[in-house]
Order: structure tokens, then C-alpha cells, then sequence
């Protein structure tokens, strides 16, 4: 496996070399130590640019790049709002689009004012938001994309300072789950839903978003979440306190410089039109799917096993991002990239919430002593039965698993079993891999 999703320390991020050099351009004005959660957490705004885009997965399928989220979760004061910074640099021409849009309501509001109740009042005028601000309602969330469905299927992209604010946008906390797997799967809102005015719609659900929190607040959102599919088509993005030290972290500025650069990766987003079948992302699909059966079963944890399948595909998006990015060319380093999205995504399930995968209630500092473990890494390099017996005993799975774990690890060819000695050896093919 090409990262420990085990570990304390967090899957290093690969450096930008050939064919992402947009990436390390995006972390120039970023301080050195919140880079890494920043790329992930940025994808999702830059593909809100992209419209009638679509690319082959694995499965044959195609599907829009739309519906890309990520939650950025950290201590309080550690750098999270460096993500707003950035975030209203790639999104200002949205800004400026919605000032115009927002300029038309303002004027219709003026004039319905102004008649008088016996005079005929004005149309709404049909206006869009691309980029609407954190606190709108329910209501408003489905009538913008109603309009953004009108007016040629553009994508809305959200930030949420704050995750509970969902619960707003959503119609309640109840919605959310629902409302997310709609904006993922870019599927219709799921019912007819009044507006201010009356108008009702089912549109399909063209959304870009992302949150930010603590660990405490993002424990507490997805508590009774971790099993409906809701949670898992969250990518996560985990920056741990860091040690303490006495110099405040230096940002660059998001000057006109940075800015009309940031401008020539951008209109590469707007001029993408068509489908696409890019070969080399469905093969790193494809391994990361075996990489992933791997790892359940050196843990063997199902829920772990299934989280794996979107984080896969949402690093699959990202990297059909940044091939875009890189003027629809592939490159090594992209497919590096896609590689630390889905390591990255699930090592930050596993540290924030790896012991509520089991019902577990402590504390989030002490998540990765109970979340799920490489077993085999947990045992010398040669071992017996029963002391793997009694490592599942210690991490509360059942003795009867153990013969079945073995035989998984025997096929998968981690290890090799002597019947003269009754030991089992970890093999070298296992050994390098854990190196590497």
C-alpha cells in the first residue's frame, strides 16, 4: 500500500511536479503547514467552472463532475479560514456574477414597493446565484437550482464556515442526509417544493460544497449517520493540532498577480465541453480498488471496505479536475494526486471517527487507539493462531473470525504458513509493500 492509513501521522502529500504544477501555484500564498488539506478542499470550487462535462468511470458510466464536496476538519485556530481565503479568490467571478444578479432583485423588489395594490405588479425577473451565500434557506437552495437548471445547468458551489449550517440550507438535520446523496449522485431534489412565490420544482441537484469544523462538531453532525451512504460520500479533510510553537503562520496575499494567473487554469475550466474517457484515471481506479480490499482485511472492517468505494470515485473526480487543469493532458504526478485523495480521505475518517465505526463514544484525541487497525502489522513477523486469536479478542471481534483471517491473508499473500512448525511468516511481498 502506498500509505498507512493506520498511523498518527497523516499520508504526505505528493510533490507537484509535471502535470500539476497548478497545484503547487494554488499553495503559494498558503501557510506551509495547512497546504496539504487545502488541495483537496479547493477541487470542489475550482470544478463548480465546468458545465456540460462528463467523463467514463470504471464502470462504463458516465457521469458529471459535479456533485464534489469536502469537509475540512480541525482544532479551533488552526488555519481553516485560510480555505475562505482562497476559496473567494477562485470563486470572484462568481461573486460578480451574483452582485448583477442580486442588483436585478433588488430593482423588482423596488417596483412592487412602488405600484399600487390596484396596479399590475412585475414578473420576478429569472436570476441565478453561483455562488450563494452560507445561510440561505431551503426554499432558496431549490428555487437557484431550479433556475440553474433553466438557464443551461450550471453548477452552484457552497462554503460553509460552519457544518451545522446544512441543517439550514437542508430544511432541517433530518434532510441533510437525503440532500447530500441527491448532490452527489447530481440526482433531482426528490419532491415538489414551494417556493416564496408559489413555484414548485423537482431540479437535478448540480452542487459543489464544503464544510468546515471542529472535530467535537463534526463527531456530533454524523453521529447517527456513519451507516446511511450520507457519510461516506463526504470526503474529509483532517488537520491535527500541530505542535505548539511561537510564531503565528505566514499567508501570502491573493494579489492581481496571483489572480490573473489563477485566471489562465480557470478558462480552462469554463472552455471544457464533451465526454471524455481518460484511460489512465479508471486504471488507478481500478488498483486503488484492489489497494482498498487490502486494507479492510488487514483490519477487517467491512464499514472500512465500504467506504473505500466513494472514496475512490470522489478522488477520481478530483483527478479529472486537475487533468483538465492540465489542459487535458495525463501525467504521472495527476495520477499521484488521486492516489493521496483517497488515502487521505479515509485516513481522516479513521482519526476523527474510527471508534464510532463500532458505536464507540470517546473522545476524538483518542479515536485512533479504538478505530480499525492493521492487525498484521500488530504481530511479529512470525506468528501463531492464537495470538492472533487474541489480538481480534483485544479489539473486540470475535475468536471465530480468526481462521477465516488467516485464509484471507494466506490468498492475499501477506503471509505463509508452515505445517511443520504450526507458525505463519509475513512474506517479503508484504514486508516491501509496507516499506514502500
Amino acid at each position: 500500500m502506498k500509505y498507512d492509513i493506520f498511523s498518527s501521522t497523516a499520508p504526505a502529500m505528493p510533490n507537484p511536479s509535471k502535470g500539476t504544477e497548478f497545484c503547487k501555484f494554488l499553495l503559494s500564498q498558503a501557510s506551509k503547514d495547512m497546504r496539504e488539506p487545502l488541495v483537496p478542499m479547493a477541487i470542489p470550487a475550482l470544478a463548480a467552472h465546468l458545465t456540460d462535462v462528463e467523463f467514463m468511470y470504471s464502470d462504463n458510466k458516465y457521469y458529471e463532475l459535479c456533485g464534489q464536496m469536502g469537509h475540512l476538519i480541525g482544532p479551533s485556530g488552526v488555519g481553516k479560514a485560510q480555505l475562505s481565503h482562497l476559496i473567494e479568490a477562485i470563486m470572484r467571478h462568481f461573486r460578480q456574477h451574483d452582485e448583477t444578479e442580486y442588483k436585478k432583485l433588488v430593482d423588482w423588489q423596488r417596483q412592487m414597493k412602488t405600484r399600487g395594490a390596484n396596479k399590475e405588479k412585475p414578473e420576478r425577473p429569472e436570476v441565478s446565484f453561483w455562488f450563494p451565500p452560507a445561510d440561505l434557506t431551503n426554499p432558496a437552495f431549490i428555487q437557484n437550482a431550479m433556475a440553474l437548471e433553466k438557464l443551461g445547468g450550471r453548477t452552484q458551489y457552497l462554503n460553509l464556515p460552519e457544518v451545522e449550517m446544512a441543517n439550514r440550507m437542508c430544511g432541517g438535520h433530518r434532510q441533510v442526509s437525503q440532500t447530500v446523496r441527491n448532490i452527489y449522485d447530481c440526482q433531482r431534489a426528490g419532491a415538489l417544493r414551494a417556493t416564496a412565490d408559489g413555484v414548485t420544482g423537482n431540479p437535478k441537484l448540480r452542487v459543489n460544497i464544503t464544510f468546515s469544523s471542529t472535530p467535537e462538531a463534526a463527531r456530533a453532525f454524523y453521529k447517527k449517520d456513519l451507516t446511511n451512504g450520507f457519510f461516506g460520500r463526504i470526503p474529509f479533510a483532517y488537520k491535527p493540532r500541530g505542535e505548539r510553537k511561537g510564531k503565528i503562520p505566514r499567508q501570502g496575499q491573493y494579489d492581481e498577480e496571483f489572480l490573473k494567473k489563477l485566471d489562465s487554469y480557470i478558462v480552462r475550466l469554463d472552455n471544457c465541453k464533451g465526454r471524455f474517457v481518460v484511460k489512465p484515471l479508471n486504471k488507478i481506479a481500478d488498483q486503488l480498488a484492489e489497494e482498498m480490499a487490502n486494507l479492510a482485511d488487514l483490519a477487517d472492517d467491512d464499514m472500512l471496505f465500504e467506504l473505500s468505494h466513494r472514496s475512490i470515485f470522489a478522488a477520481w473526480k478530483k483527478a479529472a479536475t486537475l487533468w483538465i487543469l492540465n489542459d487535458q493532458t495525463w501525467s504521472r504526478s495527476i495520477g499521484e494526486f488521486m492516489t493521496w485523495f483517497c488515502y487521505y480521505d479515509l485516513w481522516s475518517k479513521v482519526m476523527v471517527f474510527g471508534d464510532m465505526f463500532k458505536g464507540g463514544e470517546i473522545l476524538p484525541e483518542d479515536t485512533q487507539k479504538c478505530g480499525p487497525k492493521n492487525m498484521l502489522d500488530s504481530l511479529g513477523s512470525t506468528f501463531n493462531e492464537q495470538q492472533l486469536e487474541a489480538l481480534r479478542l483485544s479489539l473486540g471481534k470475535s475468536k471465530e473470525g480468526t481462521k477465516h483471517q488467516l485464509r484471507v491473508w494466506k490468498f492475499r499473500k501477506f503471509i505463509t504458513y508452515s505445517a511443520e512448525t504450526g507458525l505463519y511468516t509475513k512474506t517479503d511481498e508484504y514486508l516491501k509493500r509496507v516499506e514502500s
